[in-house]
């Protein structure tokens, strides 16, 4: 193969969808092109092995925050080993602050933003002549009918074995400064009809987890409205055989219509990634974030009380202008609302993304290695920040998996921060570990600090037990991704 496209994913179950979109719109190089995914802990001689096994005259890669590091050290063995093959850099984590990324120094190109026709067109030069004289190449971006859709290049194998992404819009009309979406102008739809005829093609195929990248799914309501349809009309011919669709939706727009037919899906078919991130107005204002709170508030208890939808709801701990107490309120405030899962962020300074202008003034320091995680702000100090990245870990852990439904509650009460956050300092001085924890430890420390709380042991031995008992039933719950299943087991 002339051309390979490849990327180092975070788990094996992720297909990259951009490797794809290139691939896709390779033109006439198509048939010289291949895609050979990597995933991040491998052996970075054997990657290297790998690319070069069928002599490529071009590697290009998908740079992002997970994998910027191992994939330094790929590209930094390939210049070694075989100076002769032309390494071109793509994605968002070598999309903004160019120049200063060690990376990028070590590769032959890189494009920025958009790759779809630019990477095309660069091959084209690498290839034919005459050579590309500008290291840089800003990413040309067409309108979406012109693009060649990805979804025919998942595999068979991928279908069976791994989560498809898919999206039906692309970009963001929101400026949340702490997301790469701020630089969009707007959300671009793709043309719909289209979109759900390679939807159904999937289908056909066996597909049935999809999950959407859009980040407002909820936009336009007239198109959420349609796919959905879509996924009910699978839903109702087969229900023996359901689908899995997976939306992240704008916490405080949730119209009538919406609601009516979210309503209609059953369990196990249905999640949504809610971004709250933080309720407090003033840190909302601060970084560019609208969101009508009371309607957020409200819309994530009508989905919890009136449908069967999984929600996944994220906070960010560390935003300018919030301290402890702060994240504390709006915390306790979302556990009130008992979404499935709430996602505790740390916040990061994803490359050229707004935030940065608040440095100074908040004085907001971050990891200057990825992924760029912040470590202190004026309010909030690196001790006290340690902490609550231990608690976010420990939460996963016992909140979030749903192994300890039933446990969870007691271990909350009435103030779900507080006592939580009393439980990871415990935690941590148990283990002085946050990863690596076997389950059978993990549910005796939980029984144990339940026991130091003063719960009666017996009482804190079954309390924990009973969450081992329940027993996963139904087409909907045995379809279910394994984290849901474990809710629907509740």
């Amino acid at each position: 193969m002339t051309i390979t496209l490849s990327t180092l994913n975070a788990r094996y179950t992720h297909a990259s969808l951009g490797l794809r979109y290139l691939l896709a719109n390779m033109a006439e190089l198509t048939g010289q092109t291949q895609i050979q995914e990597f995933v991040i802990g491998a052996k970075t001689t054997e990657i290297v092995e790998r690319l070069l096994a069928k002599q490529p005259r071009i590697i290009g890669f998908g740079v992002y925050i997970w994998n910027v590091e191992e994939t330094t050290r790929v590209v930094a063995m390939l210049k070694r080993v075989a100076p002769q093959v032309t390494v071109v850099l793509g994605g968002p984590e070598v999309s903004h602050e160019t120049a200063l990324q060690e990376i990028v120094r070590l590769a032959d190109y890189v494009v920025t933003g958009w790759g779809e026709v630019t990477f095309t067109a660069l091959c084209r030069q690498i290839l034919d002549g005459p050579q590309p004289l500008m290291k840089v190449h800003a990413g040309v971006q067409p309108p979406l009918a012109e693009l060649q859709l990805p979804y025919a290049l998942y595999s068979d194998h991928d279908i069976a074995h791994r989560t498809l992404y898919v999206e039906a819009s692309r970009g963001c009309p929101f400026k949340c400064e702490f997301c790469l979406s701020a630089l969009d102008k707007t959300a671009w739809p793709f043309a719909l009809d289209t979109f759900l005829a390679e939807m159904e093609a999937l289908h056909a195929r066996g597909a049935r987890l999809f999950k959407f990248v859009d980040r407002t799914f909820n936009l336009n309501i007239k198109t959420s409205l349609k796919i959905m349809q879509f996924f009910l009309d699978k839903l109702a011919a087969n229900p023996d055989d359901p689908v899995y669709a997976h939306f992240e939706l704008v916490p405080d727009h949730l119209p009538d219509a919406l609601k009516e037919g979210i309503a209609k899906f059953p369990p196990g078919a249905l999640q949504f990634e809610i971004g709250i991130q933080s309720f407090n107005p003033t840190v909302q204002a601060l970084v560019s974030r609208r969101q009508d709170n009371a309607k957020a508030a409200e819309n994530i208890r009508w989905l919890c009380e009136h449908s069967h939808a999984h929600l996944h709801v994220d906070l960010i701990a560390g935003l300018p202008g919030e301290d402890v107490a702060s994240f504390a309120r709006g915390f306790n405030q979302l556990v009130a609302l008992q979404p499935h899962e709430i996602q505790f962020g740390i916040l990061k300074r994803l490359r050229g993304t707004p935030i940065i202008r608040h440095t100074e003034t908040f004085g907001m320091v971050f990891d200057p290695y990825p992924p760029y995680t912040i470590l202190a702000t004026d309010k909030i100090d690196f001790g006290t920040m340690l902490r609550l990245v231990r608690f976010a870990r420990y939460w996963d852990l016992v909140a979030n998996s749903g192994r300890f439904g039933h446990t969870i509650g007691t271990m909350l009460g009435d103030a779900p921060f507080e006592n939580f956050m009393a439980f990871s300092d415990w935690m941590y001085g148990q283990t002085d570990a946050t990863h690596r924890i076997a389950l059978d430890r993990l549910a005796a420390l939980v029984t144990r600090w339940l026991q130091v709380q003063g719960m009666a042991p017996a009482a804190a031995v079954a309390l924990v037990a009973r969450d081992y008992a329940g027993k996963l039933d139904g087409a909907a719950k045995a379809a279910a991704p394994q984290r849901q299943a474990r809710h629907l087991a509740a």
